[in-house]
C-alpha cells in the first residue's frame, strides 16, 4: 500500500484510447427501443421521431456489440486537457469516521466544466459537427450537462440551445450564466416557446419543470430547424459508454494503490455517472471472479429504481421518443424541486435497468437532509465541496465505511465525486440554516404518475 492521502497519478498518455461497451459482456439481453403509439402532440413516436437526430456514428455505437470502441484522436486530445482526473484516498474522512475501511474517490469535478458530463459532450460535439449539423439542442436538469455541452461545442463551431429545468435555474442561477458565457442560448423550461412547454404551463402555471419536459421541448424545438439536432447527456447507450473513461482510468489508478474495491458507488440520475465508473469494474470483477458490488444511489424524492416499475416508457414528457424498457416513475412524474436537480429524471438507463432487474447492480435512496449532512462532513474532512448529486454517493460511501467499523474488518470503498458544488453553495447555506426539507412521493402519487403516463 502507498502512503495515506496519496493521489494516484496517471500520465496524459495514459488517458484511455478506447471506450468500453458493456453490452459485449452482459449475460443478459437489454431490450432495444420500441416503436411507440401516437404521442400527445399527434406525431408518431418511436424511431421516426427521434433517431434522425442521432448521427449514424453515435447510433452505431449505441447498438454495437464490440467490446472496445476507439476514441477519435481529436476527442482524446480534448480529454488530455484535464484527464486523467485524480483518484484520491480519503484518509481524512476515514479518520473522522474512525473506520477500518479504505475510501477512494474519483474526482470528476476537476474538469473545466466542473463535472463528468464533459466526457460525452466533447464526443457528441465531434460527431454532430462531422455530420454537418450547425446547432445542437438539449435539456438539462441541474445545468451540469448544459454547461458541458455549451463548452464542448465551442471548438467545433456549433450553436447550442439549452432548455433548463425551472427549479434548478432558479436555485442555481450561475449555471445559466456559465452556459451563456460559453455562448449558449438558455431557455427556462417549461417555456412558452414550444407546444410541450405551453401545455405544461396550462396544466400547472407554477410548474417547477422536469428533465422529461425540458427534453421534450428540446426535441420539438430542434425538429423545426433543418440544421439542428437534439442531443442528450445521460441514459442512452452511447452516453454511458463515453463515460467509461472514468472507470478505465480508475482501474489503472486502483492498481497503483494496490487495492481493488469491494463496492463501487455512483449517484444515479439517468445513469451516465454511475455507469462510467462502475462498468469497467464490472468487467474486471467478472473476469477475476470478484464479488465487487455496484451501487447506484438516488434521492428519496425521485426513487425510480427503488420504487419505480420495470416497464416500457418514454424518455421524454410528451411521448415522442421511442419507448424503452426501464425502471420508471412515469414520464409525467415531476419530482419535488430538490437541489440535486440532476437526479430528478423519471427513468433509469435501459442498460442499468436491465442489470438491476437481474441483480447485477444494487440501488439505494436517501433523504435530502442526510445527503447534505454527508456533503458537509466530506467538505470539512477533505476540503472539497461536493455537488448535491455527488453528495448522494458520499452518503452511501460513509454508510459503507460505518458498517465496516461496526463489523470490525477492512472494506474498500470507491465512489464517484461526479462534480463540485461551488455553484451550489446556496443549497448548503440553506442546509446549514436548518431549512432542508425531506420529501418523497407517496405510493398513490407514483401510481397516479404511471397511470397518467399510460403505464
Amino acid at each position: 500500500m502507498k502512503a495515506p492521502s496519496d493521489v494516484f497519478p496517471l500520465d496524459k498518455d495514459q488517458v484511455p484510447t478506447h471506450w468500453y461497451n458493456i453490452l459485449a459482456d452482459l449475460p443478459i439481453d437489454v431490450p432495444g427501443p420500441q416503436r411507440a403509439p401516437q404521442a400527445d402532440n399527434g406525431t408518431v413516436g418511436g424511431d421516426s421521431a427521434v433517431r434522425p437526430h442521432l448521427p449514424l456514428s453515435l447510433y452505431r455505437q449505441s447498438t454495437s456489440s464490440t467490446r472496445f470502441i476507439e476514441i477519435p484522436e481529436p476527442v482524446r486530445a480534448e480529454y488530455q486537457r484535464w484527464r486523467p482526473t485524480p483518484l484520491v484516498r480519503a484518509t481524512r474522512l476515514e479518520k473522522a469516521l474512525d473506520t477500518p475501511a479504505r475510501i477512494y474517490f474519483k474526482h470528476e469535478g476537476t474538469s473545466p466544466a466542473g463535472s463528468h458530463k464533459l466526457n460525452t459532450a466533447l464526443a457528441q460535439a465531434y460527431y454532430y459537427q462531422r455530420s454537418g449539423i450547425r446547432e445542437v439542442v438539449t435539456g438539462t436538469g441541474a445545468g451540469q450537462w448544459g454547461s458541458a455541452l455549451a463548452m464542448a461545442c465551442r471548438p467545433y463551431g456549433l450553436d447550442v440551445t439549452v432548455f433548463m429545468v425551472r427549479s434548478s435555474y432558479e436555485q442555481k442561477p450561475y449555471r445559466g450564466t456559465l452556459m451563456r458565457l460559453y455562448g449558449a442560448n438558455v431557455i427556462v423550461s417549461p417555456s412558452d416557446q414550444t407546444e410541450v412547454g405551453r401545455k405544461a404551463l396550462r396544466e400547472n402555471p407554477s410548474s417547477p419543470g422536469s428533465l422529461g419536459i425540458a427534453n421534450a421541448e428540446a426535441i420539438e424545438y430542434a425538429s423545426k430547424r433543418s440544421d439542428a439536432r437534439f442531443s442528450i447527456g445521460s441514459g442512452e447507450n452511447h452516453v454511458l459508454m463515453h463515460q467509461t473513461v472514468i472507470g478505465e482510468e480508475a482501474l489503472a489508478q486502483m492498481e497503483l494503490a494496490g487495492d481493488f474495491p469491494d463496492v463501487v458507488i455512483g449517484a444515479m440520475g439517468a445513469g451516465s455517472n454511475f455507469a462510467g465508473l462502475s462498468f469497467p469494474f464490472y468487467r474486471v470483477a467478472q473476469a477475476e471472479n470478484r464479488s465487487t458490488r455496484l451501487v447506484a444511489v438516488e434521492p428519496d424524492a425521485c426513487p425510480k429504481m427503488t420504487r419505480g416499475r420495470y416497464i416500457t416508457d418514454h424518455t421524454d414528457f410528451s411521448g415522442v421518443t421511442p419507448m424503452v424498457k426501464m425502471y420508471t416513475l412515469g414520464r409525467r412524474f415531476s419530482a419535488y424541486p430538490i437541489h440535486a436537480g440532476g437526479l430528478r429524471y423519471h427513468g433509469a438507463a435501459p442498460i442499468i435497468s436491465a442489470m438491476y432487474h437481474e441483480g447485477l447492480v444494487e440501488a439505494a435512496s436517501y433523504a435530502q437532509s442526510v445527503v447534505f449532512d454527508a456533503g458537509v462532513g466530506f467538505a470539512r474532512a477533505e476540503g472539497i465541496v461536493p455537488a448535491p448529486e455527488s453528495a448522494h454517493a458520499v452518503r452511501a460511501a460513509i454508510d459503507e465505511a460505518l458498517a465496516a467499523r461496526q463489523r470490525g474488518r477492512e472494506h474498500v470503498v470507491l465512489f464517484s465525486l461526479s462534480g463540485h458544488g461551488l455553484l451550489d453553495l446556496s443549497a448548503y447555506e440553506n442546509h446549514l440554516a436548518g431549512n432542508t426539507v425531506d420529501v418523497a412521493p407517496t405510493d398513490e402519487e407514483i401510481l397516479a404518475s404511471l397511470r397518467a403516463s399510460g403505464a
